[in-house]
């Protein structure tokens, strides 16, 4: 009972929400447990469900129960990928104690504010599952610069624990804050990561150099850097980075990074040299008609392109600021009339170059993002 879309986005109505998933095995496995009769002499058939569990604060009590259940009981829970949204320190450490560590292949932190105390805490828990394969912490607190001097020590603990994982592909600190350290953070990891998110994490220029440089990027499939300024003195070492995964990278997320015509123009070079990238996400940039324009012509070379998901063009809003600041560009109103002239030109120019099967949108909720295990 894995791979269920659930972001809201996608979802098969004809199936299970990944939360409704998680409810009905948890209560299916307590009452399984209270309900079990067995004849004299015979034991009971073991059955392994392997689930991807959903838990919130709500759902957290009669889940660790169904786990704490599942550890005798003929009905074994054998949890894929976990997913644990605004729990508790204490409680997410308890659920991490009652999974199988055979079966876990990905911990997914939502909305946990942890900062590095919270995590020097969670992460020797999760660094025991040694088949780990994701991990993904969002909202981390950005107290790795913090000058105490318990900070540091939380921080140096954190790293030694990230270099116990040997199977670690993904890496998702979305909005943690690491300028300056990402050389730290990735010199612990064992082996090279195919999926880095790096999403607000105040990138400075030699992190994206020490990036491009690691034997990281060689070996990136997905590559996620929205809300991170790339238009002044990062953009160059950017591009660098761009060359160095430009042979296996197939996702590229670039959302809110400053990018007008001038940054993208003097990147199309050796953004069309990455010629398996099959997703381009580009909203909220401040980008002109021109420039999608040229980026449609020079995206031509690039045969598994799929999907390129831009920003509205500046010439469709009026009286815009400049440079815009990326919260103008996602509120702003939009002339729809200037608006729909550019998209049915868009369109032309796809079934010209006969490119019609390339979705080229605005819409950032209406696809998911390609899951790691997908590419």
């Amino acid at each position: 009972m894995t791979g269920l879309l659930d972001d809201g986005v996608e979802q098969d109505p004809g199936t299970m929400s990944m939360w409704d998933c998680t409810a009905a095995v948890a209560r299916t496995c307590i009452a399984q447990q209270q309900g079990v009769t067995v004849e004299h002499g015979l034991a009971p058939v073991p059955v392994e469900v392997r689930v991807d569990l959903r838990v919130n604060r709500a759902s957290y009590a009669f889940l660790r129960e169904a786990l704490r259940s599942s550890a005798g009981s003929p009905l074994r829970l054998c949890c894929r990928d976990l997913r644990a949204e605004d729990l508790p320190m204490r409680n997410t450490v308890a659920l991490l104690q009652l999974l199988d560590a055979g079966c876990l292949r990905r911990v997914d932190l939502r909305f946990n504010n942890l900062g590095l105390r919270g995590l020097s805490v969670i992460i020797p828990h999760v660094a025991r599952f040694q088949h780990l394969a994701s991990l993904r912490l969002h909202y981390v607190h950005g107290d790795s610069r913090q000058p105490s001097v318990d900070g540091e020590d939380n921080f140096r603990y954190f790293l030694a624990q990230m270099g116990r994982f040997t199977c670690l592909r993904e890496l998702s600190m979305g909005s943690s804050l690491l300028s300056g350290r990402l050389d730290q953070l990735l010199s612990t990891l064992q082996s090279p990561l195919e999926s880095l998110e790096l999403a607000f994490c105040a990138l400075l220029p030699e992190d994206l150099r020490f990036l491009a440089q690691s034997p990281h990027a060689v070996h990136l499939k997905k590559l996620d850097l929205s809300g991170n300024d790339l238009s002044g003195s990062q953009l160059e070492p950017f591009q660098g980075l761009l060359q160095a995964a430009a042979a296996t990278l197939l996702h590229l997320e670039l959302t809110e990074c400053q990018l007008a015509d001038t940054q993208l123009l003097a990147t199309l070079p050796v953004l069309t040299r990455c010629a398996s990238l099959r997703y381009l996400g580009l909203y909220g940039n401040p980008l002109s008609m021109a420039g999608l324009k040229e980026l449609l012509r020079d995206s031509a070379v690039q045969a598994e392109l799929r999907t390129v998901v831009h920003p509205f063009p500046v010439d469709c809003y009026e009286g815009l600021p400049w440079p815009p600041p990326a919260s103008v560009l996602l509120e702003a109103s939009i002339n729809e009339e200037k608006f729909a002239r550019v998209e049915a030109e868009l369109h032309q120019l796809l079934l010209a170059s006969g490119r019609a099967h390339v979705v080229w949108t605005t819409d950032i909720y209406g696809r998911l993002a390609a899951d790691y295990f997908s590419l």
